[in-house]
């Protein structure tokens, strides 16, 4: 009965604004006394890690390269590392976790506030349950995921988020930052635009930021030639063909509720994946927001849709040249020294009513390009374009990816984590 009446109350939720915020309140004041209950029954263990990446969607990013430096540092030999996983993701990842230290949970399971309440740090990428109040011998290193090109959190000024009103939104991510002890920042640039975004200033945290460089890239400065034969075998990748990865973001002005995040590629790309010669074979990352499924029936060995894949670095290393537009992936994907492509066809509608942004587009490291016609030309004519931005390309890569040399994993524990107690 009580699963029944769960699962009553969700589909209402997800139909009805109003009592969507009504139920989440009332779920968020059981929970928080619910887990200040856990708290008091498990004191903390100084040598538990716990970790999270996308709210247990993933295993990915740079909680996921913290980790693997972890594993194989021998002071840490007698830590005990927590993951965890959304059910569907749990039962499917387990097989790539042969380190016997390592204990896999469920989200948001009994076991899940257990390890959470016992673990002296926190890594994660995004955020924590907000009835999740960390204790204060507790330490939580935030290492974000990605450096943002269109304005985020505080900094975010144009109402109409598809998830939240800017006031909500603004307090979500000001109570996030009350919890963080580090917060990761792989360039001055992102120290700053953090410190604003996330209220730090305001908090009088500016002090938590470590310009270490993203423990995630340190596989795009350490990966093998071996690798990229390995990933195109596991992956079914002709080994005889360009590889370009398509990797737009979602949009907050494309929502429906009950539905989720929505993105039209088959109106603004299907001509493209028609008409690109068959020298080409195309892989689809969607945002992990976007909850639409796109139809690639007729595009069978032509177009590969990754978008579940949980670490992109994967794709990044196996593709020639990126497709993207307002995606934070392309600082990431620089590191690698190839072709990018920014396809803005809806750039004047994103920047003046969704998002503006952080730097100005004359320093992307690749053109802008508004129609299918144009990507084409632009694929075709990839050489030309490489040689045009080699000097801009460069000074991006100087300005933004400076502190990408492989071992930023390495800082990051050096800095946040204590093998000895």
């Amino acid at each position: 009965m009580k699963k029944l009446i769960k699962r009553i109350l969700e589909r209402l939720k997800n139909k009805n604004y109003f009592f969507k915020k009504l139920y989440e309140t009332a779920a968020e004041t059981y929970l928080h006394f619910k887990y200040k209950n856990i708290c008091r029954k498990n004191p903390t263990n100084d040598k538990i890690i716990m970790f999270e990446s996308f709210i247990g969607k993933q295993y990915a990013c740079s909680p996921k390269a913290i980790y693997n430096y972890l594993i194989n540092d021998a002071r840490f030999e007698d830590f005990t590392f927590v993951w965890a996983f959304r059910a569907g993701k749990l039962k499917k990842i387990r097989n790539e976790f042969t380190d016997s230290r390592t204990i896999l949970v469920e989200y948001k399971s009994g076991k899940y506030y257990e390890y959470f309440a016992k673990a002296k740090y926190w890594v994660t990428n995004w955020r924590i349950p907000p009835y999740m109040t960390k204790k204060k011998d507790q330490i939580l290193i935030e290492t974000w995921h990605g450096t943002p090109l269109k304005k985020i959190g505080i900094d975010l000024k144009i109402e109409g988020n598809a998830l939240a009103s800017q006031k909500k939104s603004h307090k979500m991510y000001l109570l996030d930052a009350k919890g963080y002890d580090f917060f990761v920042s792989p360039s001055a640039f992102c120290t700053k635009v953090f410190t604003t975004a996330f209220g730090l200033d305001q908090l009088h945290k500016e002090n938590i930021l470590i310009e270490t460089g993203y423990p995630r890239n340190d596989y795009l400065i350490n990966y093998s030639k071996e690798d990229v034969t390995l990933i195109k075998k596991r992956l079914n990748i002709p080994t005889d063909k360009k590889v370009i990865l398509y990797a737009p973001t979602w949009r907050d002005n494309q929502h429906t509720l009950g539905v989720g995040n929505t993105l039209d590629v088959e109106n603004h790309f299907s001509k493209f994946m028609q008409t690109i010669s068959d020298d080409y074979v195309i892989i689809m990352r969607l945002h992990y927001l976007v909850a639409s499924k796109i139809n690639l029936s007729g595009y069978e060995g032509k177009v590969f849709n990754y978008s579940q894949l949980d670490d992109v670095n994967l794709l990044y290393v196996i593709s020639d040249i990126l497709i993207t537009d307002y995606s934070s992936v392309f600082f990431d994907y620089a590191n690698l020294h190839r072709p990018i492509l920014f396809y803005m066809y809806d750039l004047d509608d994103y920047q003046n009513n969704v998002r503006d942004f952080y730097i100005d587009l004359k320093e992307l490291p690749g053109p802008i390009i508004k129609t299918e016609e144009a990507l084409l030309d632009a694929v075709y004519n990839i050489d030309t374009i490489t040689k045009q931005y080699s000097a801009s390309y460069q000074i991006f890569c100087d300005t933004y990816n400076y502190l990408d040399d492989g071992n930023a994993a390495e800082r990051v524990v050096n800095t946040c984590i204590k093998p000895e107690a």
